[in-house]
């Protein structure tokens, strides 16, 4: 099960469901969205709660967006090069999809600065969908807590792929060669 926290702007397009207390079983938590406008255009910034991997979306057909959102997080991961193994792993758990309010501010905070910093990668009147994979790409390596101690600044895309590998033991880490003394 995976839970969609949409903030309170779009809340009216998505009834929240019974969670309660629940959490996501998925490796990168829950998934936060927001409506925001870039250059009068309506985006959907979507965040993960547990790597806070940013998403764009066009902000069409927002109702539709839970019958979406595996779609979404699928194309994203394959965009990273991850692994088809735990891609499929992390899709599989996000079924089924609830609706639930917010309830961590400081996801809230991330996506506040990210909603901040999309119209400064896009150029007004010269870009489309297909640039949105460049913002999410440059806010996936964007430092997030960075007033806390280098140790625990995090890194969108570096997160996601720790979190996978430790969920989902899917990604493999890197082998020494044997010229560097690795076995």
């Amino acid at each position: 099960m995976v839970i969609l926290r949409p903030t309170r702007k779009l809340s009216r397009f998505l009834p929240a469901s019974e969670v309660g207390g629940a959490s996501s079983d998925t490796a990168l938590g829950d998934w936060y969205v927001n409506r925001i406008v870039v250059d009068r255009q309506p985006l959907l910034l979507l965040v993960s709660s547990g790597s806070l991997l940013p998403m764009l979306v066009p902000a069409r057909d927002v109702r539709s967006l839970p019958l979406r959102l595996v779609g979404l997080v699928e194309s994203r991961l394959k965009h990273l090069g991850i692994e088809v193994r735990a891609i499929n792993a992390e899709s599989s758990a996000m079924t089924p999809i609830e609706i639930g309010a917010t309830i961590d501010r400081s996801v809230i905070g991330i996506m506040v600065d990210f909603a901040k910093s999309v119209p400064y990668y896009l150029e007004p009147g010269h870009w489309g969908e297909s640039t949105l994979q460049l913002v999410e790409d440059r806010l996936a390596e964007t430092p997030c807590y960075a007033g806390r101690a280098f140790d625990r600044v995090v890194f969108p895309k570096t997160k996601t792929l720790e979190l996978l590998r430790l969920k989902w033991q899917a990604i493999k880490p890197l082998q020494p060669n044997a010229e560097q003394g690795g076995g």
